[in-house]
This record gives C-alpha cells, sequence and structure tokens, in this order.
C-alpha cells in the first residue's frame, strides 16, 4: 500500500467516526464518559486510519503530560540498561512514554543543552539515573517546578529519590569473603556520584567490625579494562588473597589480569564483583557477586514520579525503596589456599 503524506489527526478520527474532537479526546483518555456505542466507533476509526495521539498535542487538550523524560550519562552499560528498562516498563504501564536524553559529559554547558532539550516538551516529570557525576550534577539544573524522581546509592534531603542500598551490598560482600578465612580483602572501585561509594563504605564497615585495617583503594572506572589494570597492580602485591570489585565489569577485567599473570581464581585470589551482569555465570570462572534488581529500581522511580503529582501539604520528599542486594556464590570465590 502506498505510504500517506500526512499522518492522520484526532480531527480525521472524529470525521471519520461522525463525532466531535473533545469525544474523540474523551474515548482515548477516559476523562470522562461516553456511551459504549460512540466509544467503539471511534476506536474503529482509531484503528481503520492507524491513528497514534501526538504527545503534545494530547498534553494541551487534556491537560495532562504523558512524557516521562530520563537524563542518564549511558544506555549501555548493564545497570544502566536494565534501570531504564523498568523506567519504560512501568511508564508505558502506567500509559505514559518513556524519552531518554544522554548526558554525556559534565561540563555545565552541555548538562544545561541536556536538560532544556529533555524539558523542551511537555513532561510528567523527569527521571534521573544518579550513577555519576553527570547525573548528580543534571539534578541542580531541574527547576523545582518539574516533578523530579531519582534513582541514587545516597539519600536526598530535599529531593524524591529511590535508593539502592550499594553499603550493605558491599558489606556483605566483604563479610563473606573475611568469612572463608581470608586475612583481609582489597578493593577495587568504581567511581562515585560526588557522594562517597556505598560500596566502598561497605567495605569498610565490614573491615572495620572485623578489626581489620583497610588496605590502600585501587581505583578503576565501570570499565573491565580498568580492572585489568587493576589486576596487574594487585598481582604485583604480596598478601593478596581476596578482592573486592566495584562492579562485574570490573571484575572481569581483574580475573583476566590475574589469569595473564600466572595467578589463578580463585584458587590464589579470589574476587567478589558487585552487579550480577548476564555474563556474570558464563565466565571463567563464574563469577561471586552481589545482585541488584536494576529493572525493579526502575519500576519504583515511575512510581515514585507518579506519587510526587499531587503531594500532600507540608509533605517532605518522598523516598522510596529499592530492592535489596544480595550474595550470588560462584566459582571466582573459596577460601584461601594454604
Amino acid at each position: 500500500m502506498e505510504r500517506q503524506k500526512r499522518r492522520p489527526g484526532i480531527a480525521d478520527v472524529a470525521r471519520v467516526a461522525g463525532v466531535s474532537v473533545p469525544t474523540v479526546s474523551r474515548v482515548l483518555n477516559g476523562t470522562a464518559r461516553v456511551s459504549e456505542k460512540r466509544r467503539a466507533v471511534v476506536l474503529e476509526a482509531v484503528k481503520t486510519l492507524g491513528y497514534h495521539p501526538n504527545a503534545a498535542a494530547l498534553a494541551l487538550v487534556t491537560g495532562r503530560p504523558s512524557l516521562v523524560s530520563v537524563l542518564t550519562s549511558d544506555t549501555m552499560r548493564y545497570g544502566y540498561a536494565s534501570t531504564i528498562q523498568g523506567v519504560e516498563e512501568a511508564a508505558r504501564a502506567a500509559g505514559r512514554v518513556a524519552a531518554i536524553t544522554v548526558v554525556g559529559s559534565s561540563s555545565a554547558q552541555e548538562l544545561r543543552q541536556a536538560v532544556d532539550l529533555a524539558l523542551s516538551q511537555p513532561v510528567a516529570g523527569v527521571i534521573i539515573l544518579e550513577f555519576d557525576e553527570s547525573g548528580a550534577l543534571a539534578i541542580q539544573q531541574i527547576p523545582r517546578s518539574v516533578p523530579l524522581a531519582v534513582v541514587s546509592p545516597a539519600p536526598h534531603v530535599d529531593v524524591p529519590h529511590v535508593l539502592f542500598d550499594d553499603r550493605s551490598g558491599g558489606a556483605e560482600a566483604t563479610r563473606y569473603l573475611l568469612g572463608l578465612g581470608h586475612r583481609t580483602v582489597h578493593h577495587v572501585s568504581a567511581p562515585s556520584t560526588g557522594h562517597t561509594s556505598g560500596r566502598l563504605l561497605g567495605w569498610q564497615d565490614a573491615l572495620r567490625e572485623a578489626g581489620v585495617v583497610a588496605p590502600e583503594v585501587v581505583p578503576a572506572d565501570w570499565s573491565p579494562a580498568s580492572g585489568y589494570e587493576a589486576g596487574l597492580r594487585l598481582a604485583g602485591q604480596d598478601g593478596v588473597t581476596a578482592v573486592f570489585c566495584g562492579n562485574d565489569e570490573i571484575a572481569f577485567g581483574v580475573i583476566r589480569a590475574l589469569q595473564a599473570s600466572g595467578l589463578r581464581v580463585p584458587e590464589d585470589i579470589s574476587v567478589v564483583g558487585f552487579d550480577d551482569h548476564p555474563l556474570a555465570p558464563l565466565w571463567t570462572p563464574s563469577l561471586t557477586t552481589i545482585s541488584q534488581d536494576f529493572v525493579q529500581l526502575g519500576r519504583a522511580a515511575v512510581r515514585l514520579l507518579l506519587d510526587t503529582q499531587e503531594p500532600a501539604e507540608d509533605a517532605g520528599p518522598l523516598a522510596g525503596e529499592g530492592p535489596v542486594p544480595h550474595l550470588v556464590v560462584r566459582e571466582s570465590s573459596a577460601p584461601p589456599s594454604r
């Protein structure tokens, strides 16, 4: 069939159905009761024309924006992508549309441009993934008049947020390795968001509880390549028998570097990651890690955002609880070798 040169509009639906434009709007948005007969006629016209409502136009007609704008610095890494998936699923279930804007830089000008672009459409609200510095800085750019929900590893006193408990996960991973008999646990850290990393704090908590002095932190970014460099550094140190990594991709790099240095995992050095990446059970050896449900985080952020649409008077900032992280034991961890 030859493509239509013009997309059908709400007026075309009204003409084909033989009803008024406001009637079509009421059917599509459920804002008022419409007889079943008229409803059926309108829906048949929508199907015949292949009509898809325009979010901006509907916002003007109903006064109810349907767009949920998501600000993130990455869409490829596992945690980011899975959280965005949860946002999209929950938004769609609520009759909203999720739009993604990538904040690729922490420079003030680029942040401002990204936020201006995200807010150039009539939005129901904004969700920010505060997984790194760019996300943390983007929060400051959102006007207070715009509904906002932040997915964050640290609590906020003035911003609605969904908290994921990295600190307890970091502590659980470290206690597990100490419980296997390792005298200490080294840490390869992931970047923080402007707050001290919860994963690092949890590592410190567990070592302090055990009366163990924390070794020097080995910094990395989120990538396997940075983990590989950190692994080479650890391979050259004496007394390293257990390593807790800031995420699974770092752990993949650490394991590869240890193996390239002639060390065995876990016979010589145990390695534990964080996030439960889809490749974690397929790695060699399969990776012990802290599992975190990022999809559920995204869904919780949408619920929180919609809850802020009509806040109670004098209500404090809303906070939602994310899923509880938990340890998944696989082949990359074992008691220290004698």
